[in-house]
Parts: C-alpha cells; sequence; structure tokens
C-alpha cells in the first residue's frame, strides 16, 4: 500500500505525522511526502534538481523498498580459497535476470504517467545508454552543489530542503518537492496576513497535487486540517476538499477520493491553540466539505514510536529554536501532545487523523 502525505513546508509532516509514519513503514508500507511550498521564488529560471518528470517537482530518493542489497551478489573476482564455492546467499545470473525484471516494473510503477522513467540496474550498470541513478544528481540525494552552497551561504530554503530530505532518508519515505515559493514570497507579510484568509489571486494549487497524487495512486493521502490558520496550511487543505468534490477522471483514470483522502492535526499549531476538535477550526474552514461527505477521528497509537518521532523533528535544525525554544522544549511538547491526543482515544499516545467516507 501508498500513503501520501503532503506538507505545506518541510517539517510539517514529521511534526505531525511522525508516529504513523514510522508504524507504517514498519509495516512495509510504501509512504511518500510531497512538500509542497519549498521553493523561495527568486528565480525565473528553475535549476536541474526543480525539474523532474512532471516539468515540476524533484523525485529526490527510491523508494526504500526497491533498494538493493548489493552485498548477495557474487564478487567479480573469486576471493581466496573459496573460488570453488558459492555461498548459500549469493545471487546467480538467473536470479539477477529476475530480480532485474521485477526491478523494472516497480520502477514503472513509480514513474508512471511521467513523461520518461529511469531503469534500476541490480548490478549498478548503466543500461540501453541510460545514466546510473548513482551518477544522476537528481536522482539519488539532492544534495547539489548548488543547493549545498545556497545553504552554506544562508539560504533558508535550501537549508529548509536539506533537512526535508535527510528526514525522508531517516524516515525511509520518497520525497517530491514542488518547489512552489513559500507565501513569504508571495506577498504574504506578518503574522496578520500570513496567519488569515489567502487572497483572491492566490489559489490552491490543485491541480498541480492532484496530477502528482494521481500519479503516486495511494491507499490513503493525508493533507494538514489547517489548525492555526497558516495561510500555506489553508490552501493544501483546501486541495484536499477540492479532491473530495471533483468526480473521476476517466482520460487519466483517478480513484473516488471519499474514504482515501484523511486530514492530520497540525502540530504544533493544534498543541498551542489547545485544538480538541473540529469544532475549533477557523470559521468557514469545512465549507468545502461536501454535504454527503462525513468526516471523523481516526488514533494511531504512536506509543512505541514517539522517541522515533522526536528524533525525526530534532532533524530541522534550523525550525527548532523559532517553534520550540530548544531541542528539550521541543520533545516536551510532542510527548505532551501525544498524551493529551492519547487520552481523547483512550490509547496512551497517538496522532489523530479526521478520516473522511461517504454518507
Amino acid at each position: 500500500m501508498t500513503h501520501v502525505f503532503v506538507a505545506p513546508h518541510p517539517d510539517d509532516v514529521a511534526l505531525s505525522c511522525g508516529g504513523l509514519i514510522a508504524n507504517l513503514r514498519e509495516l512495509g508500507q510504501n509512504v511518500t511526502i510531497l512538500t509542497v511550498y519549498s521553493g523561495n521564488g527568486s528565480s525565473d529560471e528553475l535549476n536541474p534538481y526543480q525539474r523532474e518528470a512532471l516539468g515540476f517537482g524533484s523525485k529526490a530518493m527510491w523508494p526504500v523498498t526497491e533498494a538493493f542489497n548489493r552485498s548477495s551478489i557474487r564478487a567479480d573476482v573469486p576471493l581466496g580459497d573459496f573460488s570453488g564455492t558459492t555461498p548459500p546467499w549469493a545471487a546467480t545470473n538467473d536470479r539477477l535476470d529476475a530480480t532485474q525484471v521485477d526491478a523494472d516494473a516497480a520502477a514503472k510503477r513509480f514513474w508512471q504517467r511521467s513523461s520518461w522513467y529511469r531503469r534500476a540496474s541490480v548490478r549498478n550498470e548503466p543500461l540501453a545508454g541510460q545514466p546510473l541513478m548513482d551518477d544522476a544528481p537528481t536522482q539519488g540525494a539532492v544534495l547539489t552543489d548548488e543547493i549545498v552552497g545556497a545553504a552554506s551561504a544562508g539560504d533558508v530554503s535550501a537549508q529548509r530542503r536539506i533537512e526535508d530530505e535527510r528526514y525522508a532518508y531517516f524516515a525511509e519515505a520518497s520525497i517530491v518537492f514542488l518547489d512552489l515559493p513559500d507565501a513569504v514570497f508571495r506577498g504574504y507579510d506578518g503574522d496578520e496576513q500570513l496567519l488569515g484568509e489567502p487572497r483572491d489571486d492566490d489559489p490552491a494549487p490543485s491541480d498541480l497535487l492532484r496530477r502528482e497524487i494521481d500519479r503516486l495512486e495511494p491507499q490513503r493521502v493525508y493533507l494538514p486540517l489547517g489548525v492555526g490558520g497558516h495561510v500555506d496550511h489553508r490552501l493544501v487543505h483546501r486541495v484536499g476538499l477540492d479532491l473530495l468534490r471533483s468526480s473521476r477522471a476517466w482520460v487519466m483514470p483517478g480513484p473516488e477520493y471519499a474514504g482515501i483522502v484523511a486530514f492530520y492535526e497540525d502540530f504544533p499549531y493544534a498543541w498551542w491553540s489547545g485544538f480538541s476538535s473540529t469544532k475549533d477550526l477557523p470559521t468557514g474552514a469545512l465549507e468545502g466539505l461536501p454535504t454527503d461527505v462525513l468526516l471523523g477521528p481516526e488514533y494511531a497509537d504512536i506509543g512505541d514510536q514517539i522517541e522515533r518521532k522526536i528524533s525525526g523533528i530534532a532533524m530541522y535544525e534550523s525550525q527548532i529554536g523559532r517553534l520550540f525554544d530548544g531541542r528539550l522544549a521541543m520533545a516536551d511538547a510532542a510527548r505532551r501532545y501525544a498524551l493529551k491526543v492519547g487520552a481523547l482515544g483512550g490509547i496512551g499516545m497517538a496522532e489523530r487523523y479526521w478520516v473522511t467516507r461517504r454518507a
């Protein structure tokens, strides 16, 4: 199964959903993070790492479930006195060829509906003239010279992107950067505007996000509930409501999103505001919810994962001081909020998700 977590900014998914993501990966579920507003809007020309299959976004990491353990491939040159024997775990050519077929099928599934896909070689060899994934800077980590240099020079957006990728590696998730400019680069100025209604000339990125979500074919997609009212969170929340209102598309078949869309509680906003139920949302936050779609709470037990969640949040070093005044305060807030939510669900420590279903 594939689970897609949509983050308005780098760190939002780690803050709000890190426990559930850890649970899902332990169960062998695929997780993809879509980070929407990760760009700084300072250049009309997008760098190579900002452009990929759909012309917008960077597939920053091959899904970990498709990674290959090359220790099982026998050495090119026999070693020592064991040249006449083969360890039971060493892969024969027949087994490697069969694995290559599976790898190609997995690659096609991952890159499906894109304008191209890159074949994965289990032997780590170039195939049909295609460059190796390891040699293409946008196909492994996006820690390119450009972005590392920008981060070193004080570019906050570049630093946050690096932190987001490190978290994805830690969480064993694939990640997609859509590189839309943050609200501060779209003309919002000051807390009153950043925590207010989106401007009429600043629509939700519904078409772009739906294309990417449809391509990934998730069994569930998680979007922010919009607690706290940050304008970027509100816009991404609207995308979820748009998905619920949309009809199925048969040119490029899309799913019935009621039952697939779920909303997560934006931490730490939900902690700071004392959020308890959807009645605490800003006025009109759920106005776009179809009348025949029901919204109800679902609890994820994260008692075994809370420390892993805290470790993941701590990777966003640029944000810890601004949000929590230090790592200890962050850890305390994460534990306290998990206990509060768990008490509501009667399960110890928890994250709560507001899931949808057709009435």
